[in-house]
């Protein structure tokens, strides 16, 4: 199924209701005075951030909400009943825009916003009775509740982003340190939507990681997964980026001793795989490109990923990137990974 992290919606929210236009009807007081009721407010369109949810998608299929109205005022005084609200769940990291405009950031567990407010009851034409004006005959029509169009679009919210080409084993690191369990197969583009997941340290600290999508030259055009996941990394504040140096020449290089090839050769491949992400970060955005960033090695169990980690160390250095070397399958390197994750992401800037 395909991840939707936009939908247009339109919110309507819920009329008043009108005011009444009634007369007491007393024994022995067939001219008594006016006692129609108030109309009842219209329902509100609220919206509440809740993590069970990961997609739009339900907005999709379903663009139009809407509360109820307010009931009539009645005769004796009585108010009409309001209309009942309209509560709809949306995933945290749900943006509302009005006319290209950011209107609400639901980015918080439970936070709420009132996307439409419901219309005023009218007043009854026992509210217009005065000294001069014993019997009203008028009564106001209940107001019209707000309407609007919004767009809804989706952002992750993570500490921490994992980017990378397709099939580099995002997924599987992401399932190994986390409880989240994302889609792993040997083919690109196994991951069609950021995977979210908690990962547990020590005294209780923990932080969020998002497997994001491989990315390809040319998605700040849109081009592969493109634009739709890019947006899912702005809201990281640490990235982690894997390179899988024995996917270099169709996967040759997993088959071959890494002493057979030349040591500029790996250094070359290792930033040549880096500079294919980073420069979609780039194009896409300066500031999300210079967030804290380490380089992960993965396939630690693979001759080339231990000898390319050790050769190209020094050049991410250069760059401002600590490199670290793991294996999702048995396990090497993970701890110290996720402690740096954690301090990264955790560490306030000024």
């Amino acid at each position: 199924m395909r991840f939707i992290d936009e939908a247009k919606i339109k919110v309507t929210a819920g009329n008043g209701g009108s005011g009444s236009v009634s007369w007491r009807r007393e024994k022995y007081k067939p001219n008594g005075g006016p006692d129609g009721g108030n109309g009842g407010s219209g329902g509100a369109v609220i919206f509440v951030a809740d993590a069970n949810l990961n997609t739009l998608i339900d907005f999709s299929f379903a663009p139009l909400i809407n509360a109820k109205n307010g009931n009539n005022g009645e005769a004796n005084l009585r108010t009409g009943a309001d209309g009942s609200d309209t509560v709809r769940v949306v995933p945290i990291g749900t943006q509302v825009f009005y006319n290209e405009e950011l209107v609400a950031d639901l980015s918080v567990k439970g936070a709420r916003w009132i996307a439409a407010k419901g219309g005023r009851g009218g007043k009854g034409n026992s509210f217009f009775k005065t000294s001069t004006n014993q019997a009203p005959k008028k009564a106001q029509p209940g107001f019209a509740g707000e309407v609007f169009e919004f767009n809804l679009v989706l952002k992750s919210v993570a500490d921490v982003g994992l980017l990378g080409l397709p099939n580099v084993g995002k997924s599987t690191l992401v399932s190994v340190i986390s409880q989240a369990h994302p889609r792993i197969a040997d083919y690109p583009f196994t991951t069609v939507r950021p995977s979210l997941g908690v990962v547990l340290l020590e005294d209780s600290r923990r932080f969020v990681i998002a497997d994001i999508p491989g990315l390809v030259p040319g998605a700040h055009e849109g081009k592969g997964l493109g634009l739709q996941f890019l947006r899912h990394v702005e809201r990281t504040k640490t990235l982690a980026h894997l390179l899988d140096m024995s996917a270099v020449d169709q996967g040759a290089w997993a088959h071959i001793d890494p002493d057979e090839i030349e040591e500029q050769r790996i250094i070359d491949e290792a930033l040549k795989q880096f500079e294919a992400i980073d420069r979609e970060l780039r194009l896409y955005s300066e500031e999300l490109a210079s967030r804290p960033r380490v380089v992960v090695f993965s396939k630690a169990d693979l001759p080339i990923a231990s000898r390319a980690a050790k050769l190209a160390e020094s050049a991410f250095k250069e760059l401002g990137h600590d490199v670290y070397l793991i294996s999702s399958q048995v396990g090497t390197g993970l701890s110290g990974l996720k402690e740096r994750l954690f301090s990264l992401s955790h560490t306030e800037t000024t």
